[in-house]
């Protein structure tokens, strides 16, 4: 594998740096409800679904919304938020503009909802992501591996061609499920080794062909086992 069929991006925590905002936002509508909530519980819902996140805040604060309208208050927030600045990961857009210059797709493949997800992609330049799979737009959202799946499938490319970038444990497990191998960059919280994923402690000078050379290290150590 010289290049990667395609790059299959996760976003809050890998492309962007939502996650404080995500954290932010929790707190905020937990405490307007004469709740506490704590960096435990926050970290416990980094890389989740959505709907499973709501649900969790739901039944560990005082909250009784639905987890729906859990989800859009959370999502004000953090667009608010976004649309003030977009917080880049640092190496994420060099990378995104070698891999189009290579010819080399890029998938956004994200648990947030259309909403946010379009507040990000629309602060780059046109074409930098040729599909975006949200986390309102699948039946199972990550650890399961229906998302990247997706992803590959919308690509018209094999998922063990691609390569997955993802920031936490639920989205590696999802990626590496999915058959494509990962590079797993931890950044609000740890993500234990696992087969099918290699870590990297960041993005900056990365390059198309190092990461096709990942890639292709992750599938020989699966040749292996």
């Amino acid at each position: 594998m010289s290049l990667p069929a395609a790059v299959l991006w996760d976003m809050d925590g890998t492309l962007v740096d939502t996650e404080p905002y995500w954290i932010s936002a929790e707190h905020a509508i937990v405490e307007e409800h004469g709740g506490t909530w704590s960096e435990e519980f926050a970290h416990q819902l980094v890389g989740n679904d959505l709907m499973v996140s709501a649900r969790f805040i739901r039944e560990h604060s005082p909250i009784t919304w639905e987890p729906e309208r859990i989800i859009d208050e959370l999502l004000v927030r953090v667009i608010t938020q976004v649309q003030a600045h977009v917080p880049w990961r640092p190496g994420a857009r060099e990378l995104l503009d070698a891999l189009r210059d290579a010819g080399v797709p890029s998938a956004l493949v994200t648990m947030s909802w259309r909403s946010l997800a379009d507040a990000v992609v629309s602060a780059l330049p046109a074409g930098a992501f040729t599909v975006v799979v949200t986390g309102d737009e699948v039946e199972h959202g990550k650890p399961h591996p229906e998302p990247y799946h997706a992803a590959a499938r919308m690509l018209g490319v094999e998922p063990m061609w691609c390569v997955a970038i993802e920031d936490s444990p639920t989205g590696v497990r999802s990626a590496v499920a999915a058959g494509v191998p990962t590079l797993a960059v931890p950044h609000v919280v740890p993500v234990p080794q696992m087969p099918g994923a290699v870590h990297l402690s960041g993005l900056e000078g990365l390059t198309p062909g190092r990461l096709g050379e990942l890639a292709a290290s992750v599938l020989e150590g699966r040749r292996l086992t």
